[in-house]
């Protein structure tokens, strides 16, 4: 039967198929075509011969086995190999071989776009925002000609995307889906501000001055501890910025979030009572190494200050700093009697 191999390798060259992955994927679908014709036989293969621009349909018929006495029910053996190619299986075959490279094509596709995605995760990327009826739960963002998708779990409460609207946002996670290729991105994701940060300042670039934690709460207000590794460098004065430059173009891509940024120390005490910015601890007691537990102390005029709207401030210096952190009146402390006072710092 004739079918214009040549030309079918040809365009699958084009995409970067191989020869062999094309025909034994020719050759599969074609005998599972054959398959379902009617007077098919129970055993076939298909053999492609590029040269002549043909493709054959051998089959083997079961003949009963010879029984004998120590095998009385014999299994069934197959006969010699003959041509079975159904004479009107021109059309049928010439509509597989379509089918077949439409599906190599969308395989070669998945992957070209997977390997230039999978170096992405974990890195800002951006894209324009695409609105799709039919999936109204995520938002599409476009990367070149490639969607992303940023699920409801990764935006931020209460941010608008309109279509057409430029993105930045932070790969999550690149994987093979069932349909293809899935980019996972997101806008709430800690890691986001670092990456917007990374763009900003060049002592972070350099590794003059390196951010050591995050504590975020997308949409509200997200706490960074930053430490210098070269002398001489204010680690909070790069992040910020001359006029505070810096910063505002990180919180311009951020709508409405806040950023404090705070000073990393490898001492907790001291980490936990700058975690609390914009409030100043008097001191901070460890009441546990093991379990990370400790209590800041605070001028009774700040303590609605350190513990932020609704629990917000104590919450992201707990996160920023692991630890789980009380809050008690600096003058409330200092009234006890002096043996009930344990030590700070």
């Amino acid at each position: 039967m004739e079918l214009d191999l040549t030309g079918i390798h040809q365009l699958a060259s084009e995409q970067g198929i191989d020869p062999e992955t094309l025909d034994a994927a020719l050759s599969e679908a074609l005998r599972l075509a054959y398959m379902k014709t009617k007077r098919n036989a129970r055993h076939a293969r298909v053999e492609l011969d590029e040269k002549a621009g043909t493709f054959t349909v051998w089959t083997r018929d079961e003949k009963p086995g010879t029984p004998t006495p120590d095998d009385p029910h014999p299994a069934p053996v197959l006969g010699e190999e003959y041509d079975d190619t159904p004479h009107d299986f021109g059309r049928v075959a010439a509509s597989t071989a379509r089918q077949v490279l439409s599906q190599l094509f969308r395989q070669a596709e998945d992957e070209r776009v997977f390997g230039a995605f999978s170096g992405q995760k974990g890195k800002l990327i951006t894209g324009v925002v695409q609105q799709d009826a039919k999936d109204p739960a995520n938002v599409h963002v476009a990367v070149g000609d490639v969607e992303a998708i940023l699920p409801r779990r990764e935006q931020v409460p209460h941010e608008q995307y309109r279509h057409g609207e430029r993105l930045r946002v932070y790969v999550v996670n690149v994987a093979r889906g069932i349909r293809g290729p899935e980019i996972v991105v997101s806008r709430s994701h800690p890691e986001l501000v670092r990456r917007l940060f990374e763009r900003e300042v060049p002592e972070l670039v350099s590794g003059a001055v390196s951010i050591m934690a995050i504590a975020r709460e997308a949409g509200a207000r997200t706490k960074v501890a930053v430490r210098a590794n070269t002398e001489g460098v204010n680690p909070k004065g790069a992040l910020i910025g001359p006029a505070g430059s810096r910063v505002r173009a990180v919180m311009e891509n951020l709508g409405s979030e806040k950023i404090d940024i705070v000073d990393w120390s490898s001492d907790p005490a001291t980490f936990i009572a700058a975690a609390l910015s914009p409030a100043v601890a008097t001191g901070v007691r460890i009441i546990s190494e093991k379990n990370k537990t400790a209590i800041a102390f605070i001028h009774e005029g700040q303590l609605s200050l350190a513990i932020g709207k609704e629990g917000q401030n104590a919450r992201l210096a707990a996160k920023l700093t692991g630890w789980k952190i009380g809050i008690e009146s600096a003058e409330a402390h200092a009234a006890k009697p002096a043996e009930m006072k344990p030590e700070t710092k």
